[in-house]
Parts: structure tokens; C-alpha cells; sequence
């Protein structure tokens, strides 16, 4: 397991601003992404070190918005003002969880607007819609030439996730709660009582990057 993203969803009007915005505070340009037909989306992109990046995304008027559940969550989390939606793990193999969670993950595509096509599959974005804490699960179908990741520089790079939540409970959600499948990455484990913003919520609430220009923290 690894952490494969970080995900921070907006209304569309506020999309271009917040790519500019947050590129700007890390000091690194984001990429277009393309759209997500299956989940009526559309996304941009930074890559970043170890195999993760970070990714801005919006609804779209489009049906899939609506009825997939990816399309859902960033959607309502829009319409809450915006914000970081959650943290996305990357495995190898989804069948575990596919036998755990008893359905079949979801089949994800989009194509970059040089025209090749991502594809890749992912489960657990309903869990994410009930319970924010949660990370939910992706697995590749495609070269890791073609992983969003891919070219990433040095810097920024993440120093830490703060997510207010039970760790243990995530930890169960991942496999084991007595071991900790990501032990490189750095989690400030935060009561939902000690928020201290609009959002006093479950979920990721705010992310500490290392730049060239030092530490930024988005929240």
C-alpha cells in the first residue's frame, strides 16, 4: 500500500482559480487532467515524489454527477464550500476489499488532453461519502509512464496529512488495526472536538507540503 493522492474539490467557477492558487502556494504548476465521463468530473494535476500527487477536481453539469458516487462526493463537498474531499490509497490488487466490502470496485477512465487514455479501478468512495475519515482504494490499469505521478521534481512534496478521525478505525479499514500499512507517512491524528472551523467534520482537513520556498500548509 502507498498513498496514491491527496484530493481537493471545488465548485467548476472556482476551479481555474483554485489550480492557480494552490499551484502558486506550492510553487509548482498543476496539470490538466482531462474529465472523468464515468463520474462527471474534471481534474488537474501535480505531481509529486514517491509515487503521489495531488489533485484538484469539480463537478460537472453532466448525469454521472449525480448518480456515481465519486461524482457525488465531490460534489457535495462543492457545495460545502470546498475543500480537501480525502486521501486516496494505492494497491496492487483490490480483491480483498472487493470480498470485504461485498461489491466490485468501480471502473475509472480519462482521457489527458494528449490523448492517452488513464484507466484504472477503484472501491470504497461510498464509505468515503458516509464516513470522511476514510480513505478509499485505487488500483492502476495503465503503464507507470502514464501514472499522474510520473515526472514529478524533488519538491514540493508532502511532510504530513491532519485528519480528524479515529486511527484505529482507519487502520481497521485498511486491513489490521495493530499494524500500519503506511508507516512512512506522517499523520497528525486529530479529535473532531479540537477542529477549530467551519467544518468541524471527520475527514482530512489540512496538508503540510515542504516547498522550494518552505513549509506551506493548505487547509
Amino acid at each position: 500500500m502507498r498513498l496514491d493522492h491527496i484530493s481537493y474539490a471545488v465548485e467548476l467557477d472556482a476551479f481555474s482559480s483554485t489550480v492557480s492558487r494552490l499551484g502558486s502556494l506550492l510553487g509548482a504548476p498543476f496539470r490538466d487532467g482531462g474529465v472523468h465521463p464515468r463520474f462527471g468530473t474534471r481534474n488537474a494535476v501535480l505531481p509529486l515524489p514517491d509515487g503521489a500527487y495531488v489533485e484538484v477536481v469539480a463537478p460537472l453539469e453532466h448525469p454521472a454527477t449525480d448518480s456515481a458516487p465519486f461524482g457525488r462526493a465531490v460534489k457535495r463537498r462543492a457545495e460545502l464550500g470546498g475543500g480537501w474531499l480525502g486521501w486516496v490509497v494505492g494497491v496492487e490488487d483490490l480483491g480483498p476489499f472487493e470480498k470485504r466490502l461485498g461489491r466490485e470496485a468501480a471502473q475509472g477512465q480519462r482521457r489527458r488532453p494528449d490523448g492517452k487514455l488513464l484507466e484504472w479501478h477503484q472501491i470504497g468512495v461510498l464509505d468515503l461519502i458516509d464516513d470522511p475519515q476514510l480513505p478509499y482504494l485505487i488500483c492502476w490499469d495503465c503503464p507507470p509512464e502514464l501514472h499522474p505521478s510520473y515526472g514529478a521534481e524533488p519538491l514540493p512534496e508532502i511532510d504530513r496529512l491532519e485528519i480528524s478521525g479515529d486511527r484505529d478505525l482507519v487502520l481497521g479499514w485498511l486491513g489490521d488495526p495493530e499494524h500500519d500499512p503506511l508507516p512512512e507517512l506522517k499523520v497528525n491524528w486529530l479529535e473532531p472536538a479540537d477542529l477549530r472551523n467551519a467544518y468541524d467534520e471527520a475527514g482530512l482537513v489540512a496538508v503540510d507540503f515542504r516547498t522550494e520556498n518552505g513549509p506551506v500548509r493548505i487547509d
